[in-house]
Order: structure tokens, then sequence, then C-alpha cells
């Protein structure tokens, strides 16, 4: 594995001066889209991505889940498998990710490589829209033959990942032993007042978390055409300042001094990964992520909802 971490975020120009010598580099497009969402990521990439990329596919690179989840965290063998015959990927590889969006499922996929210890591995920030509105162009049709590399099954840091039972354990503790539960879902999904995007699913929150749409950490850009929005993520002191607003002044320096623990949770464990990416640019370490999130709590029967105006 690479002894040095490589940048979380890295821009279009950055990522270009890197293609002038492409070699020892992996590009992945880890766009996804809501269940519900008229697109097909997968064709969007045939018909424009980046230069030297690969597909990513955050649910086909997944670990079953018992309630039938998608997109959850791979087990070891399963991501050094999709790293080896489906990416080329091996051991010293450089990573570079990014989406479609700008910033929304790219953090995920580095998150999953980050979680393996893959440290050499960064997020476009502005994705596939910033490149080509900065001038960078796109290509389209097949597909080169990726390189097999070695990529031995590495071993996932646990403390990266939370369990259905380690998030009720947590709601019931109080003081230093509750670790701060952050929610990425839009406001109204977690006080009750909106529904779910996912039918027959009851909306609200873990009893004890807080509310930080994962928006709040993204500045939405306008393209120099003007017919298209995208994402990039704010400065850190503007990061900083919407986890102030969501947990108070006091628990946010709590959190970014290293002395509370926090967790981030969404709909699916895929915004979630925004505000991981978020706390990991204030320098916060300790920041585990609810894989199966909103909809694994919501679906169990016995699970406790809270609802607020």
């Amino acid at each position: 594995m690479a002894s040095q971490a490589a940048p979380l975020l890295i821009t279009p120009s950055d990522l270009a001066d890197k293609l002038k010598s492409p070699a020892g580099i992996s590009i992945l497009d880890a766009t996804w889209f809501m269940p519900n969402a008229p697109r097909n990521a997968r064709e969007e990439f045939m018909n424009s991505r980046i230069h030297h990329s690969q597909f990513l596919d955050l649910d086909g690179v997944a670990s079953p889940h018992e309630l039938g989840l998608k997109h959850m965290m791979p087990n070891s063998q399963t991501f050094a498998k999709a790293c080896v015959e489906k990416l080329g990927i091996s051991r010293d590889t450089r990573v570079v990710i990014y989406d479609s969006h700008g910033v929304f499922s790219s953090p995920r996929a580095l998150f999953m490589f980050r979680a393996f210890g893959h440290i050499n591995s960064s997020v476009l920030d502005g994705g596939l829209p910033r490149w080509v509105d900065e001038g960078y162009s796109a290509t389209s049709g097949s597909l080169a033959t990726p390189k097999f590399g070695q990529y031995d099954a590495p071993q996932l840091d646990a403390d990266t990942i939370r369990s259905y039972e380690q998030m009720v354990s947590n709601s019931q503790l109080e003081g230093d032993a509750y670790e701060i539960l952050l929610d990425a879902r839009a406001k109204g999904r977690f006080t009750g007042i909106d529904a779910e995007p996912r039918p027959g699913l009851s909306s609200g929150h873990i009893p004890g978390s807080y509310s930080l749409p994962f928006n709040l950490f993204l500045r939405r850009q306008s393209n120099k055409k003007g017919d298209l929005e995208y994402t990039t993520f704010l400065s850190p002191s503007e990061i900083r300042e919407a986890l102030n607003t969501a947990v108070g002044t006091t628990k946010a320096q709590d959190i970014v001094d290293g002395r509370k623990p926090v967790i981030t949770s969404c709909g699916s464990g895929m915004t979630a990964a925004v505000l991981w990416l978020g706390l990991q640019l204030l320098g916060v370490r300790k920041v585990g992520l609810y894989d199966e999130s909103w909809t694994g709590y919501a679906m169990r029967s016995g699970s406790k909802i809270e609802k607020s105006t």
C-alpha cells in the first residue's frame, strides 16, 4: 500500500497534470443515481467520461445484505477482486474518483478505498461537469481493457463502519460515551414532515441524532454556458460554520479536536460519505459511517423513531 496519503480533493488542473504521465493512475467514475431517477449511470459513462477512466458500480462492488440493501461496504475479498479483475488497480495505484453530479456519490467510493487502507486516493472536486467546464475534454465509445495487477485482500478498518446494533446502543448512551450522530438527509425527512423516497419507509430520525443535510457542505455552481449546475465542496471554514450550526460550537469544537467521535448517516449510506469527507477536510479523523443508514434502521420493526417539528 502507498506509504503517503494523497490529497482528499484534487482539481481538474491537478488531474490534467497527472494525466500527462498516466501510468500508475486509475480514474474511476463512481456516479450513482437514486433508484427512482430516470437515468442510467453506466450508459451516461459510456457517452461521456474522462479519458482513461473506468466505471465503478457501487451497487455491484458490494457484499450482500440481510435486508437486501444496495452499495453496502464490500468484504475484503470482494473489494480486492473488483480492484484487480474489473478496474486494473493494484496496491500502489493512484486512484482518482469522480461523479457526474459534481460531488454526490464519489465520496462514498473514496470512503471505501480509504477504509481498506488505500490512502493513495482522491475525489475530483466538481467531478465531470467541472472537468468539462474548465475546458478539458471528455470522451465516449469503447473502453480500454484494464491491465490486471496484484491486490491481496486488505483489512477493513473496523472503526470506520457502524452496525445497527451499535447504533441502537449508541442512542441509549449519554455524556462522553455517546458518539455524535449526524444525519445527512433533508431536514423534512429528519423531522418526519416529509416522506422518504423509498415507498413504505417511515421518515423521522434515530433518537439523539443531529440534522446536517449533506448539501450544506457543498456549493452549487453553474457552468459557463449556464445550462448545467453541479456541486463542489465548500472551504473548510464554511464547512466548520455548517457544523457549528448543526451541533453547536462547543460540540463542533469537541469533534474537530478529536475529543468527541462522530458518526455519519443518511438514507442508504451514500451521502453520509459527503459528511465524512467534509469532516476529513476539517482534520477530523474519528469519523464512523452507519453503513445501512436510515433505510436499514427504519426497516426493522423494533427501531425507535423520533419525529419533531
